[in-house]
C-alpha cells in the first residue's frame, strides 16, 4: 500500500459516492465495501474510512447537529463535496459507473423494489429524445438510468436506515426511494438524496399521489380526499394513525424544505 499519496478528483468521487451510500455508522475500516475499494485504490481501509469521515465533516446536515467527524478535510474534500452536491444527476451515474468498473461487479447494497425497477424503466421512455444515430446508444441510456437508480435508492434507503420513515417498515423489498419533486418534471434533482424520503410502498404511492404531505415540521398531513374513506381500518393503520407525527428524520441528506413546499403546492390535493 502507498502511504500519503495526494487523492486525485477519480478518486474523491468514488468516496463521495460511497459516503452517499453508506449509512453514517458504516464509515469504519471494518466494512467489506470500504476494503475492498481501498484494495483496489491501492490505499488502507483506514486512509479511506479517514477521508469518509472527513467528507463527513463537510455535510452541513453534521455541522448544523454539532457532529464534526475529523478536522481534517482539505481545500480538494471542500472542492469535491460542492462539485458532487451541485451536480448530482452527473456525479450520481458517472461515480456509480467507477465503482463497478473498479470492483469489477455490481455494488447492490439493497435490491431495488419491483415499482422502482418499472419506474426505471418508464423514465428511460419518456425523458430520452429519440436517438441520432451519432448519439448514445438505447442500452447505454438502460445502463445510466439503471446506475442513477441504484444510486439514488442506496443513498436514500442509507440516510433512513433502510426503514420507512412514516411507519418504520423495514423490509427492503417493500421500501421504495421516492421521490419528493416529481422525478419526470425536475430532472436536475432526480438524483439528489434530499429530494428522497425513505417510504414503504403504501406510504409511496399515497404520497406520489398527493394523498399525504408533510408540514413545514415534517409531520403528516392526509389530503381531504383520502379522508372521504374513512373510517377504514386499513387506512388507519397505514395513515390515521401517524397523522401529525414527525417523520424519523435520516442521519443525512434531510428532505430539502423548498422542495416539500413545491410538494405541498403543486402535488398535495387539497381538496
Amino acid at each position: 500500500m502507498t502511504h500519503g499519496k495526494p487523492w486525485t478528483h477519480d478518486e474523491l468521487m468514488l468516496a463521495m459516492n460511497l459516503y452517499c451510500k453508506l449509512p453514517f455508522g458504516q464509515l469504519r475500516h471494518g466494512n467489506p465495501l470500504i476494503i475492498e475499494v481501498a484494495q483496489k485504490l491501492g490505499r488502507t481501509p483506514s486512509s479511506l474510512s479517514m477521508k469518509l469521515c472527513n467528507l463527513a465533516s463537510l455535510d452541513p446536515y453534521h455541522q448544523a447537529r454539532g457532529i464534526k467527524g475529523l478536522s481534517g478535510a482539505s481545500r480538494a474534500d471542500r472542492e469535491a463535496w460542492n462539485e458532487f452536491t451541485a451536480n448530482w444527476e452527473q456525479y450520481g451515474v458517472a461515480s456509480e459507473e467507477r465503482l463497478q468498473q473498479l470492483l469489477g461487479h455490481d455494488v447492490e447494497l439493497v435490491k431495488p423494489s419491483a415499482s422502482e425497477k418499472s419506474k426505471s424503466k418508464h423514465l428511460l421512455a419518456i425523458k430520452h429524445p429519440p436517438i441520432k444515430p451519432s448519439g448514445p446508444t438505447e442500452k447505454v441510456l438502460s445502463v445510466k438510468t439503471r446506475l442513477g437508480q441504484q444510486f439514488f435508492r442506496q443513498s436514500v434507503l442509507a440516510s433512513y436506515n433502510s426503514c420507512c420513515c412514516i411507519t418504520g417498515n423495514p423490509v427492503p423489498e417493500l421500501l421504495i426511494a421516492s421521490h419528493i419533486l416529481p422525478w419526470g418534471e425536475y430532472p436536475e434533482q432526480r438524483l439528489n438524496p434530499r429530494n428522497g424520503l425513505c417510504l414503504a410502498q403504501t406510504q409511496d404511492a399515497a404520497f406520489d399521489k398527493g394523498l399525504i404531505t408533510l408540514d413545514e415540521n415534517y409531520r403528516l398531513v392526509l389530503s381531504p380526499y383520502l379522508r372521504e374513506y374513512l373510517p377504514n381500518d386499513s387506512l388507519t393503520r397505514n395513515f390515521l394513525d401517524y397523522e401529525g407525527k414527525q417523520i424519523m428524520m435520516p442521519e443525512k441528506f434531510p428532505p430539502d424544505a423548498e422542495f416539500m413546499q413545491t410538494h405541498r403546492e403543486e402535488v398535495f390535493l387539497h381538496s
